[in-house]
C-alpha cells in the first residue's frame, strides 16, 4: 500500500507550495510547484532555495529575515528568476513549526489569478445566461407560430405575386427566429457521452469552415497526435469548436490564416478543480482582434463585435465546453488572436 503524505491536502491545491525547513532547504514541494517552477520535486527536495532557484538573492534575504523575526509577509508582486526567465508572483509566506518545516511558501502567478477570477466570473455569468435564454425563449418563441400562421394566411389572400414576396419574407424570418430559439434552449440539453478523438471533431469544423469561406480562407493544422482519447459528447464539441473557429474565420473576412492546434495541459485547475490532464485546444486568427470594450463581456449571450451578428455562438460555445467540465479562454491583440478550449481528460479510473 502506497503511504499517504502529511500533506496530502496540498497536493491538490492549484497554488504552488514550498516547504522550507530552518535553514531555508526544500523539504516538500507540491505539484503546482512542480508546474509553476518547471521542476520535479526532486530538484527541490533537500536542496537550499537559493540553490534551487539561482538568482532570487534578494528574496532569498527576505524569507531570511521573516524566519529570524517570525512573522509572515503577504505581498501581491514579487519577481522571481525561474529558468533564466522572469516571473511575477503573488506570495504568502507563513512561519510554522511541524516536523519537517518552519516556512510555508505558497505561490501563484499574476496570470493564474486572473484566471482563476474569470473563471469564477463565468460561471456566475452563467447562472444568469440561463435565466435570460428561459425569459427570450418565453417572450419571444411564443408569439411566432402566431406571426407565421397570420403570414400565411395572408398570402393565401394576395394575388399580386409581388406582395405575396414580402409574406415569404415574414415567413422565413419567423422561422429564422424560431431557430435562434431552439439555439438558446439547446444547451439544457445533457450531453449524450462517448469516446471521441478530438482530432475527428477538429477535422469536422474543418471541412465545415472550408465549406462556408471556399475561397480565401486558409486553414493550418498543428496536432498532437499522441493526445489520448477523451469521452463527450461529439456533436456538442463540433458546434462548440465550430462556433469559435467560425468567428475566428469571420475575423479575418473569410480571407486570412485560421490555425488549429491541439496540445496536452498538465496539472490544469478549471473552476476550482484539478485535472491532472487536459487537452487544450487552439485556435488562431490574424485578424483584427477582440473589441476592447466588449472583451470582458465577449461570452455574455447577444454580445457581438462583429456587424449582424447574433452574440450567440460563443456563450452557447462555453455552455457546451462548460457541460464538459470544460472553459474556454482567449487572449487577442490586433493580428493575433488565440481562442483556447481546455477539456479536461478523465482517467481510466473515473471511468469504472
Amino acid at each position: 500500500m502506497q503511504a499517504v503524505t502529511p500533506y496530502a491536502g496540498l497536493e491538490l491545491l492549484s497554488t504552488a507550495v514550498l516547504m522550507l525547513d530552518e535553514g531555508l532547504h526544500v523539504t516538500y514541494a507540491n505539484p503546482a510547484a512542480e508546474t509553476l517552477l518547471a521542476h520535479g520535486r526532486k530538484h527541490f527536495i533537500g536542496v537550499a532555495l537559493d540553490k534551487a532557484l539561482p538568482g532570487n538573492t534578494e528574496f532569498v534575504e527576505r524569507l531570511h529575515h521573516s524566519l529570524a523575526s517570525d512573522e509572515g509577509f503577504n505581498e501581491h508582486d514579487v519577481e522571481l528568476e525561474v529558468g533564466g526567465e522572469s516571473m511575477h508572483v503573488t506570495c504568502v509566506m507563513t512561519p510554522m513549526e511541524t516536523g519537517e518545516g518552519r516556512l510555508l511558501l505558497e505561490l501563484r502567478e499574476f496570470g493564474q489569478q486572473r484566471r482563476i477570477a474569470r473563471e469564477a466570473k463565468i460561471l456566475e455569468q452563467q447562472q444568469a445566461n440561463k435565466e435570460l435564454i428561459r425569459n427570450l425563449a418565453h417572450e419571444i418563441k411564443n408569439p411566432l407560430g402566431g406571426i407565421r400562421g397570420a403570414a400565411q394566411l395572408l398570402e393565401r389572400e394576395l394575388s399580386d405575386a409581388e406582395l405575396r414576396e414580402f409574406t415569404q419574407v415574414i415567413v422565413k424570418e419567423t422561422d429564422r427566429l424560431q431557430s435562434l430559439m431552439n439555439r438558446l434552449l439547446t444547451p439544457n440539453r445533457l450531453p449524450h457521452v462517448a469516446p471521441i478523438n478530438i482530432h475527428e471533431v477538429m477535422e469536422r469544423v474543418r471541412m465545415l469552415l472550408l465549406a462556408e469561406f471556399p475561397e480565401d480562407l486558409t486553414i493550418k493544422r498543428d496536432y498532437d497526435a499522441s493526445l489520448p482519447d477523451m469521452v463527450g459528447d461529439k456533436e456538442q464539441l463540433i458546434q462548440a469548436v465550430l462556433n469559435v473557429a467560425r468567428n475566428a474565420a469571420q475575423a479575418t473576412s473569410g480571407k486570412g490564416e485560421v490555425r488549429f492546434l491541439t496540445r496536452i495541459a498538465r496539472q490544469v485547475t478549471i473552476a476550482r478543480c484539478r485535472h491532472r490532464y487536459a487537452i487544450a485546444v487552439h485556435i488562431e486568427d490574424d485578424g483584427p482582434g477582440v473589441p476592447e470594450e466588449i472583451g470582458e463581456r465577449i461570452f455574455y449571450p447577444l454580445v457581438s463585435g462583429r456587424e449582424g451578428g447574433t452574440g450567440l455562438g460563443l456563450s452557447l460555445a462555453q455552455s457546451f465546453v462548460s457541460q464538459h467540465q470544460g472553459i474556454i479562454e482567449f487572449d487577442s491583440t490586433p493580428g493575433h488572436t488565440v481562442f483556447t478550449i481546455l477539456l479536461p481528460v478523465r482517467e481510466a479510473k473515473d471511468d469504472t
